[in-house]
C-alpha cells in the first residue's frame, strides 16, 4: 500500500518542504524537498496539523532576471569550494543543459523557453519548457537553488529528541532538478525525474544542533502502450545506475515508486515505475552524491532511444485518444495526490512553474473500459498489477 499523505510546510513556485518521516528507517523522521514536480515521502500528519501548518507559511515569491547566473550560491558558501552544494548545483546544471540538448535533437524542430528567476530569501533557479514541437506536446526540464527559513515545528518534525530544546527558525538550503516529458506520439512515453539535494544549519538559538542533509530523486515512465523492450530497457538503465552502488537500491527504490505514484480513487499506479528515494543519509554523503549524478546522467540513455524508436510510429485516433484518457491519469495524480502541486495552488505560487508538468491536452470519458486483452487493457492491468520487469 502507498504511503499516507504528507503535510507542506513551506513553499516557492518551484519549491515544495514536506515533513517525512523515513520509509526505510521508521525510527528517524526528516524533511523532504521537491523542486518543480514534486517528489514527497509521506508522513502520518493529521489533517488538522497540516492545515495549520500550512496556514502559517508564507510564500516568496520569484524575480525574474535577464541572464542566466553563473552561480546562485551566496558568497558565503564559496562558488568554487568543492563542497557538496556547490558540486550538486554544478551537476544539476550540466545535466540540465545536457537534458535539453537531446531533448531538442530529438524533435528536431522545437526549442525550450528559458526563464531565470531569483528569490528575496537566496537562490534562484532556471525553468525551461519546449512546447508544441514536432516530437514533443511539452517538455519541461527546471532547477532550483533556494535558501530560506524553516519555522520551529518543521525542524522538531526533522530531529528525533527536541524534548531539551524549543529551536526557533532554522536556516536551510535546498538544490534539484525535476523535469516531465510528453511526447505527441501515443506509442512513445511520458517521462518524469528529479533528483535533490537538502541541508539545514543549526538554529540561532540552538548553537549546537548538528547540521542535517539528505539526499532524494528518482526517474520514472509513464507509457500509453507497452512495448515490453522498452520498459525492460529503461529498467535496465535504472538498475545500472543503482548496482553500481548498492545491489539492493534497485529493487527497495524500485518498489518505493510503485508504491508513491498510486492513484487511490482508481486503484492504479500512474505508469510502470521506476526509481524513487528520499532521505537517503545512511550512507557516505560522497557516495549518494556520486549515485544522484549517475541516476540524473542515466535520464537520456534511458529516454532518448525508446523516444527515437517510438516517435514516428503510425498511429489512429484511438491510439490517441487512449493517450489522452491516461493523461487524465497523471493530471489526476498530479492535482489530487502530488503534495507539492496542492499545496503551491493552495499558497499562490508561481502557476506556470507549478502546472508545468501537466500536458497540454488530456481526455476524460465517462465509465471508459478498454476491451479485456487489447493493448489497452494489457497497459491499465500492468498499471493495478505493478510487475516486475528486470
Amino acid at each position: 500500500m502507498p504511503p499516507p499523505p504528507t503535510a507542506a510546510l513551506s513553499s516557492s513556485s518551484s519549491l515544495c518542504l514536506f515533513p517525512l518521516s523515513s520509509y526505510s528507517s521508521p525510527k528517524k523522521t526528516q524533511l523532504g524537498f521537491c523542486p518543480s514536480f514534486p517528489f514527497t515521502r509521506l508522513t502520518n500528519f493529521t489533517p488538522t496539523r497540516r492545515l495549520m501548518t500550512c496556514s502559517a507559511v508564507s510564500i516568496e515569491k520569484e524575480t525574474l532576471i535577464s541572464h542566466r547566473p553563473h552561480t546562485f550560491l551566496r558568497e558565503t558558501d564559496g562558488l568554487d569550494d568543492g563542497s557538496v552544494r556547490s558540486r550538486f548545483q554544478r551537476m544539476i546544471m550540466e545535466v540540465q543543459d545536457s537534458v535539453c540538448g537531446a531533448l531538442e535533437a530529438v524533435d528536431g524542430a522545437g526549442k525550450f523557453k528559458e526563464d531565470a528567476w531569483t528569490r528575496p530569501g537566496g537562490g534562484g533557479g532556471i525553468s525551461r519548457v519546449l512546447q508544441d514541437g514536432d516530437v514533443f506536446e511539452k517538455a519541461g526540464v527546471n532547477i532550483s537553488v533556494v535558501y530560506g527559513v524553516m519555522p520551529p515545528e518543521a525542524y522538531r518534525a526533522a530531529k528525533a529528541n527536541v524534548t531539551d530544546q524549543m529551536p526557533g527558525p532554522v536556516p536551510f538550503f535546498a538544490a534539484g532538478i525535476s523535469s516531465v516529458l510528453h511526447p505527441k506520439n501515443p506509442f512513445a512515453p511520458t517521462l518524469h525525474f528529479n533528483y535533490r539535494y537538502f541541508e539545514t544549519d543549526a538554529p540561532k538559538d540552538a548553537p549546537g544542533a548538528p547540521r542535517q542533509w539528505w539526499f532524494g530523486g528518482g526517474t520514472d515512465l509513464t507509457p500509453s502502450y507497452i512495448f515490453e523492450e522498452d520498459v525492460k530497457h529503461f529498467h535496465s538503465i535504472q538498475k545500472k545506475a543503482c548496482d553500481k552502488f548498492d545491489p539492493s537500491f534497485y529493487p527497495r527504490f524500485k518498489k518505493w515508486c510503485d508504491d508513491y505514484f498510486y492513484i487511490k480513487h482508481r486503484d492504479e499506479r500512474r505508469g510502470l515505475g521506476g526509481i524513487f528515494f528520499d532521505d537517503l543519509n545512511d550512507y557516505d554523503q560522497e557516495m549518494l552524491l556520486s549515485f544522484a549524478t549517475e541516476c540524473a546522467n542515466s535520464v537520456v540513455p534511458a529516454y532518448v532511444p525508446i523516444v527515437e524508436k517510438r516517435k514516428n510510429t503510425p498511429f489512429t485516433e484511438s491510439h490517441k485518444a487512449w493517450q489522452q484518457l491516461r493523461r487524465g491519469r497523471y493530471i489526476e495524480f498530479n492535482l489530487v495526490y502530488d503534495r507539492g502541486t496542492t499545496f503551491g495552488l493552495k499558497t499562490g505560487g508561481r502557476i506556470e512553474s507549478i502546472l508545468v508538468s501537466l500536458p497540454l491536452t488530456a481526455r476524460w470519458e465517462y465509465d471508459h473500459k478498454p476491451e479485456e486483452g487489447s493493448e489497452e487493457w494489457k497497459l491499465l492491468d500492468a498499471c493495478m498489477n505493478p510487475k516486475e520487469w528486470m
